[in-house]
């Protein structure tokens, strides 16, 4: 399907704004996956060219997402990512997790962004960071595009180790996301050490119900955001 590509408008216009000189883009991935963490990346690229076929990482094929990551982290200006655990994710909820993914990567590159954009309509950033968020921003934007895709290959890359020792789970395939081969395992041979246990997918495995584990945040204390979702089996 044809599709548009990103562009450095939304990034010329806040530095237009702002006086930002230094903007970094920031896309997450694994929200809404029943284990593993979630990640973020955060990237600087300035106002360049980009590689060609760059979009959204759910747009490209696996093979495709690979071979343009790899091109990308020698592209951009600088990237970093940032992780918080499915424990992290089980004890403070997914906006603060989310958050603490973010900081993580935008405190880990070599400088400090004066401002960041932000993938989504919800800001799970907040102060001190100066955000703009973009809705569809990893289609629109070119440095949140590039966040999403390196992103994604090695949150990908990451769930396969973890599903080495778990092979009936699928994760090499699936990520940690639901699919009919995730589903079954869980059915069969309940939770492993890297799923997240406050998620309301144990409502549906009576035989591993007594596994979950209360949610010790308050939903009504954070922004609602997409992704901490039931599933039926």
């Amino acid at each position: 399907m044809p599709y548009e590509p990103p562009t450095h408008t939304v990034e010329r216009s806040l530095r237009a704004r702002t006086g930002a000189k230094i903007v970094a883009g920031v896309d997450e991935v694994g929200r809404g996956a029943w284990a593993g963490p979630v990640t973020v990346c955060a990237a600087i690229t300035g106002l360049r060219r980009p590689p060609e076929g760059l979009t959204d990482s759910k747009l490209i094929s696996p093979k495709r997402r690979e071979e343009l990551a790899e091109v990308l982290e020698s592209w951009v200006t600088a990237h970093a990512l940032g992780h918080a655990s499915h424990e992290e994710i089980d004890a403070m909820g997914m906006t603060a997790a989310l958050r603490l993914a973010a900081t993580r990567a935008l405190e880990a590159l070599p400088v400090r962004p004066e401002a960041v954009i932000l993938d989504g309509k919800h800001d799970y950033l907040g102060a001190p960071w100066q955000v703009r968020t973009v809705i569809k921003g990893d289609r629109s934007c070119i440095a949140v595009a590039a966040a999403s895709v390196i992103a994604k290959v090695r949150r990908d890359k990451m769930m396969a180790e973890l599903g080495t020792d778990h092979a009936h789970f699928g994760f090499a395939a699936n990520a940690g996301y639901p699919s009919p081969v995730h589903r079954a395992a869980l059915e069969e041979w309940g939770p492993t050490p890297h799923h997240r246990l406050t998620w309301a997918y144990l409502d549906a495995l009576p035989q591993w119900r007594h596994l979950k584990k209360a949610r010790s945040w308050a939903e009504e204390s954070v922004p609602e955001i997409e992704g901490q979702l039931g599933f039926d089996f």
